[in-house]
This record gives structure tokens, sequence and C-alpha cells, in this order.
């Protein structure tokens, strides 16, 4: 990407009809999709919509209270992913079951409720489907679950936070030296491998290649071009310190793109301050548990994150 992330100013190229078409029209050709000049023609349009309508949610969750915060970020996040739909699916939604959520969350406990081992079920139909398919290529995630803990681990503004609650390392900053990255190989202990069962991992699970450098007593040097993908999975981008994180929490969900991670958060929060006043309230109000600051870190953090990967995405189409 050749321009540097100016959060919302970035986005100012796509409220031009002109432009927009004709990034929709590369994008169409690109996939080979028929008639890439009539299909871009008539999505220009709503692209630039959902894109504004995005905004306008992120703008009025910014100045929204914590209470309804949640709901305005989800529908917020719902509006550019759906922009980002578009760009590969030129006839989006070409049917009323990819309108819903694509996710479902179970019926809360009243008594000892715990945000983190809450869960959200996978749905066959829905946004979530759809965009996991289209933007993603991943398949058949029906009936899958994931906790909020388990995703919560996985974004990496959270690594703070949840190092002092739980004294539990979540991510390894990445250390970079001009063309060059490298890790402590402290990261073998926390995966219980050796160095070259680690180097075998990473490359097997990198969405870009890597290439390792002779090695060293102290840490593991590899080059690699971050920049080829949105997400150069397993790494994560932390985008309040500014540099590249890799997870250290090997679970299912450890190659899902955070984009996903984000949408299952805000999905579940937003149901939970539309639908469980009274829990939510007390939380807000009372503060009884670790549940209060994970989730405040959360919200600060996907206001600004939010749109970067939708913006990241993009970009690197």
């Amino acid at each position: 990407m050749s321009l540097p992330y100016r959060e919302w100013n970035s986005y100012t190229l796509f409220f031009s009809a002109e432009y927009s078409q004709a990034y929709l029209k590369k994008c169409y050709r690109k996939l080979n999709i028929d008639q890439p000049d009539l299909k871009s023609f008539e999505n220009c349009y709503p692209f630039m919509y959902y894109l504004e309508h995005g905004k306008l949610y992120y703008d009025q969750a910014e100045k929204s209270p914590l209470a309804i915060q949640p709901i305005m970020l989800f529908y917020g996040l719902v509006h550019l992913i759906k922009a980002c739909i578009l760009t590969v699916a030129p006839d989006y939604p070409e049917t009323t079951s990819v309108l819903a959520h694509g996710v479902s969350t179970r019926k809360r406990k009243k008594q000892q409720y715990s945000f983190t081992e809450d869960e959200v079920k996978f749905q066959k139909n829905g946004l979530f489907s759809l965009m996991s398919e289209k933007m993603f290529h991943m398949k058949q995630l029906e009936g899958e679950k994931a906790t909020m803990g388990e995703i919560l681990d996985l974004i990496p503004e959270m690594s703070g936070i949840i190092l002092e609650l739980k004294g539990k390392q979540i991510f390894q900053p990445v250390a970079k030296i001009e063309a060059k990255y490298s890790l402590p190989k402290s990261v073998l202990d926390q995966f219980h491998m050796t160095e070259n069962r680690f180097k075998e991992f990473y490359q097997a699970k990198s969405a870009i290649p890597i290439s390792f450098l002779p090695e060293d007593p102290q840490r593991i040097y590899f080059e690699a071009n971050l920049s080829e993908v949105a997400e150069p999975i397993p790494l994560k981008y932390n985008l309040e310190d500014q540099h590249y994180s890799f997870p250290l929490n090997k679970g299912e969900l450890y190659l899902f793109p955070e984009l996903l991670l984000h949408y299952l958060l805000l999905y579940n929060l937003g149901m939970i301050a539309r639908y469980e006043t009274e829990w939510w309230s007390e939380l807000i109000k009372m503060m009884p548990n670790e549940d209060y600051p994970l989730i405040q870190t959360f919200l600060h953090s996907t206001v600004k994150k939010g749109p970067y990967l939708i913006y990241q995405y993009l970009m690197n189409k």
C-alpha cells in the first residue's frame, strides 16, 4: 500500500463515484466477472453508501455512552463489510438468507455469567458465512463455536490488559530491523517445539512466503513481504503499538482473519446491550469483575481497528 493509513481520511478517495466505479471494475475484471463495466456502474453508489453509512455509525459510536456503543459499532462494521462483499460478489444480496447475521448466541445464564466463557455459534447462512467464504475463501464453518475468551486472546491490542489481569502473554511482538524481522527463541517454549519444528509450522501456516535467515543464539530471524496481503496470517498488526505480533494461543481460531474476530465480538456485545439490559447495566455501573475492563478495552480498540482492517482489505485487492 503506497499511502500511509490516516484513519477515515484514507477513505476519502472512495467518496467519488468515478473513482469507486473504476475501482470496482478493476476488482471484477481481476475475478473474470461478466459485464464488469455494467456491474461496476450499478454498484458504485451502493458501495459508497455502505462506506458512508458505516462511517456515520463509527462517528456516533465515538460520541455515544458505553451502554449503546456495541450496537453502533456492530452496525458500522456490518455496513463496511457489505462494501467489501460488493468487491467480490457484484450481485449481493442475491437472496434474503444472506441478510441474516450468520451467528447465534446461547441463552444467557442469569447467575454467575461470565462474558469470556460465553460463546457464539456459526450458522449456515448469513453475513458471517458469506463474508468468510467470499472475502477469505473459508468454507464449512457451520456448527462451529467460539468463546469470547478465545477470540479476545487473538486481538493484539488486548495483550496488555490480559497480561495485567490474567498474567497471560497472548502475543509476542515481532522486532524489525531494516528488511528483517525476528522473534525471541522464548516462543519455542510457548509452542513446545524445537526451532526447526517451529519454522516448519510457521511456513505451513503463513499466508505469505517466509524465508528464515541463518541461526542466531538468541533470536529467530526471517524475511517476508508483510505488505503483500491485507493480513499476513498468523501475524497480526497491533495498531495501537504500531508493530506486528505473533499470536501465542494455537487454538481453533488461530488462522481466522481478524475482521471475523471483531465481527463475532461485536455481534455478541450488541446482542447483550440490546437484550440483556439488566446484566449489561450492572456490569457498566458496578464493574464487578474482569469482564468490564476487557470489554471496555476491546471497544476502545475496535473503534479504530475495524475501519483499519476494512481499509487494508480494500487496498490489497
